[in-house]
């Protein structure tokens, strides 16, 4: 059998979980749904008006879809966290997307690339794009006096992971990070990348490298009912693993919302399958390049609505009260089930 490149990463840790799971089966009470979408809208065209373009029809289009959907077990509709490029910073961008999150539909987080970077050129940028969000934009959201975020890193390599020392070369990013006022990682997955982690299809804690060195990610403390705060940041990761039924072979199934692999209701059922859990509550992060013209249109034409019929049909089939959530408030059930009390009322 053909496996999925660098699968000899993460497949040890996929066969592993596959296997608890079969002797001691899940049976969640609640699934807890959020897409993180690494939103770049001015991608590799740099054109302002392009971007413009496409973040109009996001503010256009996402909120008929989320009213036209079906409600989750509290009332809500679902949510959209758009994980924001730093380098890509422009007011008028930001303004748009924030008229989205002000009809409680949507939310904003942080996404950065960067290379040969220093610790103190990576606060500098962090600090002022977070400022910014918070200050210009009414963005983001202050916990315990600081402003505090949610993470992906441009390019799947967070923490220096890329074997070449590509996209990142930074040294100790996950104690930086959590000095920033970092809540939680939601790079993972990112297969078939060399810069997967070891760890799949959990919620985890991480602790930074003490002397700098890369894939502090590799090992954590998985999150467990009440076993509280671990390590550096919190993991939350997206499901990881084969599925099959498709084709001849097996294909990756990484969670991935793409133009060229829509959700279907054997990809939902696989989600579920592979998904963390945390007691009684599983938690189901996916993700998406929403603003790149290959996924924009298949996306917001049908794929995010057959995305959330099937989710809520799958959940009702298992019997799980579905609720869907943005990055932040996946984070915050995280917090409750752990029994983290003071940062889940926050």
């Amino acid at each position: 059998m053909k496996f999925p490149r660098h699968a000899e990463i993460w497949f040890g840790a996929y066969a592993r979980d596959r296997l608890a799971k079969i002797i001691r089966p899940c049976r969640p009470r609640r699934a807890w749904v959020a897409v993180t979408d690494h939103y770049e809208p001015l991608g590799k065209s740099g054109s302002l008006d392009r971007a413009m373009a496409t973040v109009s029809a996001w503010r256009d289009q996402w909120p008929r879809i989320a009213d036209n959907a079906p409600r989750d077990a509290a009332g809500q509709r679902p949510q959209y966290s758009f994980f924001y490029p730093q380098e890509e910073y422009r007011a008028e961008l930001l303004d748009e997307i924030a008229r989205i999150v002000r009809l409680g539909i949507a939310d904003v987080e942080v996404h950065l690339h960067h290379s040969n970077e220093q610790p103190d050129s990576f606060v500098a940028k962090v600090s002022e794009f977070c400022r910014r969000l918070t200050d210009d934009h009414g963005l983001l959201r202050r916990q315990d006096g600081r402003t505090v975020f949610g993470f992906i890193h441009g390019n799947w390599a967070l923490d220096n992971s890329h074997p070449g020392g590509w996209n990142c070369g930074l040294k100790g990013e996950i104690r930086l990070l959590r000095d920033l006022g970092c809540y939680a990682d939601f790079t993972m997955p990112s297969a078939p990348s060399a810069t997967q982690g070891r760890l799949v299809n959990q919620i985890y804690w991480c602790t930074g490298n003490a002397d700098g060195s890369p894939r502090s990610f590799d090992r954590g403390i998985q999150a467990t009912v009440g076993g509280g705060r671990r390590g550096d940041l919190l993991m939350i990761t997206g499901p990881l693993g084969l599925r099959f039924g498709e084709r001849l072979l097996p294909r990756l199934e990484n969670g991935e919302l793409a133009g060229y692999d829509l959700p279907t209701p054997a990809r939902v059922r696989r989600w579920f399958d592979l998904a963390p859990t945390i007691g009684e509550d599983l938690f189901l992060k996916l993700y998406s390049h929403g603003a790149d013209d290959r996924n924009m249109q298949p996306l917001l034409h049908h794929g995010l609505a057959d995305l959330y019929r099937l989710l809520a049909e799958e959940a009702e089939r298992r019997s799980i009260e579905i609720h869907w959530a943005t990055a932040w408030q996946l984070y915050q059930a995280v917090q409750a089930a752990v029994g983290d009390r003071a940062q889940a009322a926050g």
